[in-house]
């Protein structure tokens, strides 16, 4: 899976998109999955599954729906292996994972600053009286 390439970043608010934030990948950015690619770009050697299952408070059958679609989109690699008698898998970001997973990073962080930028102008100013002939709702 080819990263997007992302469009430029503004720092004019008022253009068109500049809060689309492209680089939001709603395959990562699903709540379970987002906790599921921190725990494992913490741990580049990669985590066992009922680790990861406990990390993100998960049940095995969430974890394993989870892993499927991060698997589909090249995000992560899932290794089986044996410790004794006992099957166990492995997790751990792909190369195209961790590299997806960091431009994600780079895009919430952006949100953040605009979120930050904002509350910042507002912190000062005083609250909007509503336009001539509006009501709030």
């Amino acid at each position: 899976m080819a990263a997007k390439k992302k469009p430029a970043l503004t720092t004019r608010p008022d253009e068109a998109g500049a809060f689309a934030y492209q680089g939001l990948d709603r395959v990562l950015h699903e709540k379970a999955r987002l906790g599921i690619l921190t725990a494992l770009h913490t741990k580049p050697e990669g985590i066992l599954f009922t680790d990861l299952k406990e990390l993100c408070a998960l049940t095995d059958g969430n974890l394993s729906r989870h892993i499927q679609v991060l698997q589909e989109a090249e995000l992560v690699e899932v290794w089986k292996g044996h410790e004794g008698r006992r099957p166990q898998t492995l997790i751990r970001l792909s190369t195209v994972g961790r590299t997806h997973f960091n431009a994600y990073l780079n895009e919430l962080e952006h949100v953040i600053r605009d979120a930050r930028r904002g509350a910042k102008a507002t912190a000062v100013e005083p609250p909007l009286d509503a336009p001539p002939g509006w009501i709030l709702a």
